[in-house]
């Protein structure tokens, strides 16, 4: 069974592959993170730590039984009891309700772990996959329309106060 694991320096070379892996699935409906993400990954690995120790981002993975990185399930941007959710899942992990499940999971730790009582999420509105998901965890889109890179995209909420 998959396990949501908090982001770790160890996770590195899993997390590299992952990336590398489905970069191409991943750009046919997010933002593509670009050449320079890959080549200066280890920099910018260190940088992700480094904001999570100060408390203003808790980064996770779904990690299968063998190490292999399944998806990514990031809270941003921690302010006042806020965070943006981002998350994307291996090709080869999705269909499977496992995204769900796994922000389901997070939503329970944003409350319970990390004090959070709201959360915010964007998808672009040909990501059928990650609309679907913020609607059947009770996200509920709040009608702004945002840019994600050159996608259009709407944005989502969710309260989480006396619902934990």
């Amino acid at each position: 069974m998959p396990e949501l694991q908090r982001l770790r320096p160890d996770h590195a070379p899993a997390l590299l592959a992952f990336e590398r892996e489905n970069r191409a699935y991943f750009a046919a409906s997010v933002p593509d993170r670009g050449d320079d993400y890959f080549t200066h990954f280890d920099a910018l690995h260190a940088e992700r730590l480094a904001e999570q120790a100060e408390g203003i981002c808790h980064f996770h993975l779904l990690v299968d039984p063998e190490g292999e990185v399944l998806g990514r399930f990031n809270l941003v941007d921690v302010t006042n009891g806020t965070a943006d959710l981002g998350f994307r899942m291996a090709e080869k992990a999705t269909k499977r309700g496992l995204a769900t499940t796994t922000v389901r999971h997070l939503c329970t730790l944003a409350a319970t772990e990390y004090g959070l009582t709201a959360l915010h999420a964007s998808a672009a509105l040909d990501n059928t996959a990650s609309r679907t998901v913020l609607i059947r965890t009770g996200f509920i889109p709040t009608g702004e329309e945002i840019w994600l890179s050159d996608r259009p995209g709407l944005r989502y909420a969710l309260d989480m106060t006396g619902t934990v």
